[in-house]
């Protein structure tokens, strides 16, 4: 993973890179493999994985055919 820093902006490299690797799932990686699961908790916890997954598709396409309101849109408010 690659990130350029532009004019020795070192925090704004180390915020970019964060987000990178939030989106890719390294954090929670990093954290399921500081301990042992048991192979029990591991299918327990990817067939809940599967279920959240499930539900989202299925939310979105409800959504996309009108059946389900669209999440209402954030407001940014800046103070600046």
């Amino acid at each position: 993973m690659q990130v350029i820093v532009r004019d020795n902006n070192i925090e704004q490299a180390l915020r970019v890179l964060k987000k990178r690797m939030q989106r890719e799932g390294i954090f929670r990686e990093m954290k399921a493999r500081s301990s042992y699961e048991k192979p029990s908790e591991k299918r327990v916890r990817e067939k809940a994985e599967a279920v959240r997954r499930a539900r989202k598709l299925a939310r979105k396409k409800a959504q996309r055919e009108g059946l389900l309101p669209a999440p209402k849109k954030k407001v940014r408010v800046s103070s600046r």
